[in-house]
């Protein structure tokens, strides 16, 4: 006798190994429709081929691929972007990173802006699409991630973002900026968490950066300056311990009016500091 035809809530049961909301969302693309729809059909027949190709995402799931790479998207701000192994997943924690910037780059003014590392571009086209009158300029050392982002932009009807190809400031050379905004790697090389979960999948040079994880960091502070009009805000995602170290090194390098905020978890996560001014 056949064994009987999975239905939506079956199969999604039979995926207690993950999270609820991972299963969803990868049944959803295996079905091919939004995840809202699976709960008004939770006793559907599944044919078969979908069915297995849901096993196929579960079994990747549970050997630690992150869902976005699965799926292929990742909803950031307001915004749905693609997202490739070329890229960092984009997380939660960085929309700080974009309302701390929105917060000094007022609505309807010219301004310029610069995101480094941008990956996915989820900074820059999140902050380029809440300002449509400021010109953001994002950089990244990764021709296949500056791809994404691109193919990001158009997809999001997002017109006023310049990629540029380049290691952080190196592409920004004799330009200054109103506010420059980053969430560089800052995991220290070697670090067990490396190995660990989603991290595995993920690029490792967008993740760590050198023995303490502060080479980017340091890197883009000691550039900063030569970039940035007098006043101009220097923003940094980083790790929920090293706040206290980021403000030494802003500090240091001449930054004034220095803070560092916290997440919705209330942990260090960017700290910021003014240029001049």
């Amino acid at each position: 006798m056949p064994d009987a035809p999975h239905t939506v809530e079956s199969l999604l049961r039979g995926a207690a190994a993950i999270d609820r909301v991972d299963a969803e969302w990868l049944l959803a693309h295996a079905l091919g429709q939004p995840r809202s729809w699976l709960f008004a059909h939770s006793a559907d027949p599944v044919p078969a081929d979908l069915a297995e190709r849901f096993k196929v995402l579960l079994a990747r799931r549970v050997a630690g691929e992150p869902v976005a790479y699965l799926t292929g998207v990742q909803g950031f701000w307001t915004l749905e972007l693609e997202v490739t192994p070329a890229t960092l997943v984009p997380r939660p924690e960085t929309e700080r990173l974009v309302e701390l910037a929105l917060a000094r780059i007022p609505i309807g003014v010219v301004a310029r802006i610069a995101d480094l590392g941008t990956g996915s571009g989820a900074i820059a086209l999140a902050i380029a699409k809440e300002r449509p009158l400021a010109r953001v300029i994002a950089t990244d050392a990764s021709a296949a991630a500056l791809a994404v982002a691109r193919r990001n932009a158009a997809r999001n009807g997002i017109g006023n973002v310049e990629l540029r190809e380049g290691d952080w400031l190196a592409p920004l050379a004799g330009e200054r900026f109103d506010l420059i905004a980053s969430n560089p790697p800052y995991i220290a090389e070697g670090d067990p968490h490396l190995d660990q979960g989603d991290l595995r999948f993920e690029p490792p040079s967008a993740l760590s950066s050198g023995a303490d994880g502060f080479d980017a960091i340091r890197t883009i502070i000691g550039a900063a300056p030569m970039h940035l009009h007098d006043g101009g805000w220097l923003l940094l995602e980083h790790g929920w311990e090293q706040g206290a170290a980021v403000r030494a090194l802003l500090a240091d390098a001449g930054f004034t009016d220095i803070e560092t905020a916290r997440d919705l978890e209330d942990r260090d996560r960017v700290t910021l500091g003014r240029w001049g001014g």
